[in-house]
């Protein structure tokens, strides 16, 4: 399957069978998430890989929206620290780390899913106790986990979304895609 297939049959799964993910796909997943690009080349993040049934534990007792992760083979908390400064100026819009997570758990799904490891996130925590739980610094913020394993059930891919014509237009809002 090519990257453009992997994209379209990805889907976010709670339900993971007990098969062990190998270390080796494990660091593959990482290594993705590490070589991605980020503002100014801030790199600002750090992974913290949780593959131990009591640090999977600790998450689920952590979560607010995320309880399906007792379940997970392996688990990765993504954090973010420091300011970026550009021309001595320190940014206080925040934006850039949130955009450039996104792009890092995309490379971790797509990475996992390309080894045929499903995925799925989720950010409502307890952040205080997972700080204490995962030896946090408080100058490092935890935004968001993500969990991972193989499936249960085969995934067809087959997603519930939105049709081209609704969400892109030509040259203007609201000039549909395909009607040049």
């Amino acid at each position: 399957m090519d990257t453009y297939d992997r994209i379209l049959t990805n889907t976010d799964i709670r339900e993971f069978d007990k098969k062990i993910v190998s270390k080796e796909i494990k660091m593959k997943v990482l290594e993705s998430g590490r070589v991605c690009g980020s503002a100014m080349n801030s790199q600002h993040w750090h992974f913290i890989l949780i593959e131990e049934e009591d640090g999977l534990k600790k998450l689920f007792e952590d979560s607010k929206s995320g309880k399906w992760i007792l379940n997970a083979n392996f688990a990765v908390i993504l954090t973010t620290s420091g300011d970026l400064i550009i021309d001595g100026v320190k940014l206080s819009n925040n934006n850039y780390k949130t955009i450039d997570l996104g792009r890092v758990l995309q490379n971790m799904k797509l990475a996992a899913w390309n080894f045929g490891v499903v995925s799925c996130i989720y950010t409502v925590f307890d952040i205080e106790s997972l700080k204490i739980d995962f030896n946090i610094p408080q100058d490092v913020t935890p935004s968001v986990i993500i969990g991972f394993g193989y499936p249960v059930k085969k995934v067809v891919g087959k997603k519930l979304r939105k049709h081209i014509d609704e969400i892109a237009f030509s040259e203007r809002y609201g000039i549909p895609i395909n009607s040049k």
